[in-house]
């Protein structure tokens, strides 16, 4: 397989794959691109290699680099703004995990904290139902927090030796 057919398979798939870590197809194949590219390349780059409009290149690398995937970057002698993706895949992967974290599993904890303070008897049979589910839901939320709280911090030789005696 030639090189310009892997990369194009590649930067199709990541996207496929993209959407189901809550990031847009469009995102992950820009984000993918940036990745497989040896040195930092123009929105035009992206546009023209991707086949997508400058707005929607412009909008998904802003929200790339609000995600802190990609970071613009300063060539010498040259006007255009040009960008890179985090090459290291652990790296890569912490940062989706905290950026989904802070987006999806932080505020579900917070409405699950003002849910607990429903008003009514406790005895009543529909309150305690609805408050169990709610603490059950809570306690499940906040272990996966801590859990990803520990992979977030840990380094990748720790996390992956661990991970492997958990499976044996």
């Amino acid at each position: 397989m030639k090189l310009s057919e892997a990369k194009h398979r590649f930067i199709s798939s990541w996207g496929a794959f993209g959407t189901h870590w809550g990031i847009n197809r469009t995102m992950a194949q820009i984000h993918a691109l940036l990745m497989v590219s040896a040195d930092p390349i123009t929105q035009d780059d992206i546009m023209y290699e991707l086949n997508i409009s400058r707005g929607n290149t412009n909008m998904n690398i802003r929200e790339l680099i609000n995600w802190g995937l990609v970071e613009r970057v300063l060539v010498t002698g040259e006007r255009k703004e040009f960008f890179s993706a985090e090459k290291d895949l652990w790296k890569v992967m912490k940062q989706i995990v905290k950026e989904r974290k802070k987006r999806e599993l932080d505020p579900m904890l917070q409405l699950l904290d003002k849910l607990e303070h429903v008003e009514g008897d406790k005895k009543d049979k529909q309150v305690k139902t609805f408050l169990d589910t709610v603490s059950g839901i809570k306690k499940l939320g906040k272990q996966a927090d801590k859990t990803l709280e520990v992979m977030i911090k840990a380094e990748e030789s720790w996390f992956i030796g661990n991970l492997l005696k958990l499976m044996k």
